[in-house]
């Protein structure tokens, strides 16, 4: 499954509430991008099943899973 979606995440800096679009592709990923608030670097994490299943996750830059 390759796409975009939109989605609401929240900031793990500031907590403001932020409308993105992730690509969705056959494979888990891992990016960084700014809050678009508080322009601190937002690590996104995608994981994507064998079955099509994705979940997102976010967290600091220098946070561990």
């Amino acid at each position: 499954m390759n796409g975009l979606i939109e989605t609401v995440i929240s900031c793990p800096y500031c907590g403001e509430q932020l409308d993105v679009i992730v690509e969705i592709i056959e494979e888990s990923q891992e990016y960084i991008e700014d809050c678009q608030v508080c322009c601190r670097p937002i690590t996104f994490d995608i994981i994507t099943e064998f079955d099509g299943t994705y979940s997102i996750s976010v967290r600091a830059e220098n946070e561990t899973m």
